[in-house]
């Protein structure tokens, strides 16, 4: 793609770039407080507050595990809790309210242990972090369901995308941040204090960009509000309410919707299993952020301090300053992905190449730790820490944001609420584990940590090559198609070298399937009966055929 289209579409979309910017500066929120924790945890001046500098090294790993994780014990409530908020309130509020919430937990965060011993502060310092844990968990959860139901098309997996980019852009930033501080603020509480207060702006931001933005069409649909979702539609198309593009696209989400208005959230979770195509739909959004912690990354994340100095950097100084180098490496290579390949590439080529190539850094890595054990320098240390970047340069190009994108594609419509919450809720849980354990296995069977991810990214690459379709340019009402027929022929003739290994075997395309079904449900209804058709799914045709035009389909989101 030339840099002229990709400036044509830039303005062409700009209005849905403005959202998505909006809507994903909530995950600077979450990227900083990842970033965040574990600088803090490595300032000398934070140990000495807390005294964790006079604990042997098992009860500082074991404080520093419940400091990092308790974070993801509130995410893991607001990510399930997010579903009922979402489906009630809308996304919009629901979004406004998670920043209100995380701003709350920010300023405890930034004031405990004033006016109290040290001993009372951290038990604050975990509430805190508990409460703005459960506005970042309903934030993360809502926030890709809202990109992805307002997006073109087009670049859906863009938008949905810059999820990613936040998150490195809040890493990136909290890392300089803990280092900026560890230079030039003086050993005191100011220094492990102003990192937390600096966290509050990108909060401050968030609620203030989501002010300015629509409602979620769907949602709007799914509550019979038709006028306010043509509006939302508008607006983000740059069109006219009343334009045929817009109401094509009213009528897609409208037709997806028959027979399932205003569910309530138990109904959402029941109906997760009214047929086997949905129950693999429901799950396969949670399948990919749960192998996406065992991925190692926010093992890097967190304890990347502590990580870099078992490679042999030795001063804290340094070591965060490897840490902000691999903050930008990973924030660069987001943003060149972002533009350039996740629309290119598609979503499997991205998830199968970055695994496979992350595993292979992390099995380096834990090569490495086995044979040198002792932090001492040597030339293979160099190549070591190479490769640490290396899996984020890789990390980024799949694993990174791309789950994100796909969960929220292939999560069927009626149920996405449900659906992403509990996927977000899968994120928090298991990375309130990986938070848990990581310092326990660095300190006990220590380069096994680095075989352990590096194995489960390996597997994670070869799941995705043969159990999930390609969803790249598929409007969201017709991804359900790609789960209908031969499924396991259309994961492997969408993976790379699949058409090889299927010979001349195919599946029938998402156009082939949906003419069947019309003429499927033409006869029926000619014969008077529907037997082995549903109503809706006529009722769903019949409106989908409602409305002509020759507008570009490029709007349709």
């Amino acid at each position: 793609m030339n840099l002229k289209k990709e400036l044509d579409e830039l303005i062409q979309f700009r209005n849905a770039y403005l959202l998505a910017f909006s809507a994903t500066t909530g995950y600077v929120c979450f990227g900083w407080d990842i970033g965040l924790i574990g600088g803090v945890l490595a300032l000398p001046s934070f140990q000495q507050y807390f005294g964790l500098d006079k604990e042997s090294a098992a009860a500082r790993a074991a404080l520093n595990g419940n400091i990092v994780s308790v974070l993801q014990a509130g995410g893991f409530f607001g990510a399930i809790a997010s579903s009922w908020f979402a489906s009630r309130y809308g996304r919009k509020p629901s979004l406004l309210a998670s920043a209100v919430i995380f701003l709350i937990g920010s300023v405890i965060q930034s004031i405990v242990g004033m006016g109290s011993t040290p001993a009372v502060g951290l038990k604050l310092l975990y509430f805190s972090r508990f409460f703005g844990g459960v506005g970042v968990g309903l934030m993360a959860a809502i926030v890709p369901t809202y990109v992805s139901e307002c997006a073109p098309r087009a670049i859906r997996g863009r938008c949905t995308g810059s999820i990613e980019v936040a998150v490195g852009l809040g890493n990136m930033l909290s890392f300089w941040v803990n280092y900026g501080v560890s230079l030039n603020i003086p050993i005191g509480e100011m220094q492990w204090r102003t990192p937390i207060i600096v966290q509050l702006i990108p909060g401050v931001l968030f609620f203030i960009f989501m002010l300015f933005q629509p409602e979620s069409p769907r949602w709007l649909v799914e509550k019979g509000r038709y006028e306010d979702a043509a509006k939302s539609l508008a607006y983000i198309a740059r069109s006219d309410p009343s334009s045929s593009a817009v109401q094509l696209t009213l009528s897609e989400i409208r037709a997806d919707f028959v027979g399932r208005h205003k569910l309530s959230i138990v109904s959402q979770f029941r109906k997760m299993g009214e047929n086997k195509i949905t129950a693999l739909r429901c799950v396969i959004p949670s399948l990919l952020t749960f192998l996406q912690q065992w991925s190692g990354t926010n093992a890097i994340n967190y304890y990347a301090p502590q990580i870099f100095a078992s490679l042999g950097i030795a001063s804290t100084t340094a070591t965060l300053l490897a840490t902000g180098i691999y903050g930008v490496v990973k924030f660069v290579v987001t943003c060149l992905v972002l533009a350039f390949v996740i629309e290119s590439w598609g979503r499997k080529r991205t998830l199968f190449y970055g695994g496979l190539a992350q595993g292979a850094m992390m099995l380096w890595i834990g090569g490495y730790a086995a044979i040198h054990p002792q932090p001492d320098i040597v030339p293979a240390t160099y190549v070591s820490i190479v490769a640490i970047y290396i899996y984020g340069v890789f990390f980024c190009l799949g694993w990174g944001f791309t789950p994100l994108v796909l969960g929220s594609e292939i999560a069927p419509g009626h149920l996405r609420p449900a659906v992403m919450s509990l996927a977000s809720g899968m994120t928090w849980l298991f990375t309130y584990v990986i938070a848990q354990i990581t310092p326990t296995m660095l300190e006990r069977i220590t380069w096994g940590t680095y075989i352990v991810f590096g194995v489960a990214s390996v597997v994670m690459a070869v799941w995705v090559w043969a159990g999930v379709p390609e969803t790249t340019g598929v409007p969201l009402e017709d991804v359900k198609w790609l789960f209908e027929g031969e499924l396991w022929v259309r994961c492997i003739q969408d993976a790379p070298g699949g058409r090889w290994v299927l010979g001349k075997r195919r599946a029938l395309s998402v156009e082939e399937l949906k003419k069947a079904e019309v003429a499927s449900a033409a006869g029926v209804e000619g014969g008077g009966g529907n037997d082995g058709l549903l109503d809706e799914e006529i009722a769903r045709e019949k409106l989908r055929q409602s409305v002509v035009v020759a507008d570009d389909d490029s709007l349709i989101i």
